[in-house]
């Protein structure tokens, strides 16, 4: 059963094979050039060729284009489109893109990171591409173990080319908030970055088809089949007012594919054809939603759904 909006929770995967369970401090990020050489042009997915030999057992970082506008700071939600291989010296094989899978990833620029690409995330710019190879010194003792323990080659050194698409600004919708107008729910909207505060508890029967309203009507760009949106939500059962699931709770917006059946149904129907900047409520129906198998111990299969979305941008 596909998962929600959860698509892009899981992004810094490629990074952690990198560094075990989180970001070492041992290593310093150095500029020497690896040797390793990067053709392409930013937006499309790089090709790189190895030197011959072993892997190199220091970290190092290497800017390939510079960007634009300001340093990403630490904290930072990073849009990212990255590319990784694993450098042992032999096979030098491609291990990941998001090239490949068709859609950019938001990545949370902070120390759960290798210690060279947190530090290579600051020195970047929108635009701009980095190369880092995470080598043996990035690894801290116990994080050596845990890889061993997996099967992993230490020896080797993770590659990555990671291009910085942008970095989001908005944290909410903005603009006048018109009413809802839709019995059963009820939806508070504080304004500025603050989250709406929904309310489904009711005993009112659920709607059968789907039902949206457009609570703040964005200016931005329309939202199209095939591009990746990038939003805040909150969803919660009808009628019983039960949480689920809240970007907003996580301190953090998600990314995923719209309009390819990646997400549920409902989401895909409400989301192509809105605007950035717009704050939608949505009444999703099970056969729209998580179907009659329902998702995890607090989604039955009769459950209708309902969702407020806040659509922040679309790349």
């Amino acid at each position: 059963m596909r998962r929600l909006a959860v698509l892009a929770a899981a992004v810094p995967l490629l990074f952690a094979v990198a560094c075990g369970s989180g970001g070492g401090t041992a290593a310093k990020p150095t500029t020497p050039a690896s040797g390793v050489k990067v053709a392409g042009d930013f937006g499309k997915k790089p090709q790189v060729t190895f030197p011959t030999g072993k892997p190199p057992v220091s970290s190092s970082v290497e800017t390939i284009k510079e960007g634009q506008g300001d340093l990403v700071k630490d904290g930072d939600s990073v849009v990212t489109n990255l590319t990784a291989w694993n450098w042992d010296g032999k096979q030098n094989a491609a291990t990941g893109s998001t090239y490949d899978d068709g859609a950019p990833q938001l990545i949370k620029v902070d120390k759960k990171l290798p210690a060279v690409i947190h530090k290579a995330f600051q020195d970047a710019k929108p635009g701009g591409r980095f190369l880092a190879v995470v080598a043996k010194d990035s690894l801290t003792p116990e994080q050596a173990a845990q890889a061993q323990s997996q099967g992993a080659d230490t020896s080797a050194a993770s590659v990555f080319v990671v291009d910085v698409v942008g970095v989001p600004t908005a944290k909410a919708a903005q603009g006048q908030a018109t009413d809802p107008a839709l019995a059963g729910v009820k939806l508070e909207n504080p304004g500025g970055d603050k989250a709406p505060t929904l309310t489904t508890k009711t005993s009112l029967p659920a709607p059968k088809e789907l039902v949206s309203k457009v609570v703040i009507k964005g200016t931005g760009p329309v939202v199209k089949a095939g591009q990746t949106i990038l939003v805040q939500y909150t969803g919660k059962i009808w009628g019983t007012d039960l949480q689920f699931d809240s970007s907003w709770e996580r301190g953090e917006p998600v990314m995923f594919p719209i309009g390819e059946s990646k997400v549920i149904k409902g989401w895909d129907q409400t989301l192509v054809g809105s605007t950035v900047g717009s704050r939608i409520l949505v009444t999703i129906p099970p056969e729209l939603g998580y179907g009659k198998n329902g998702s995890g111990d607090k989604i039955k299969g009769t459950d209708t759904l309902v969702f407020v979305i806040d659509v922040l941008g679309v790349y």
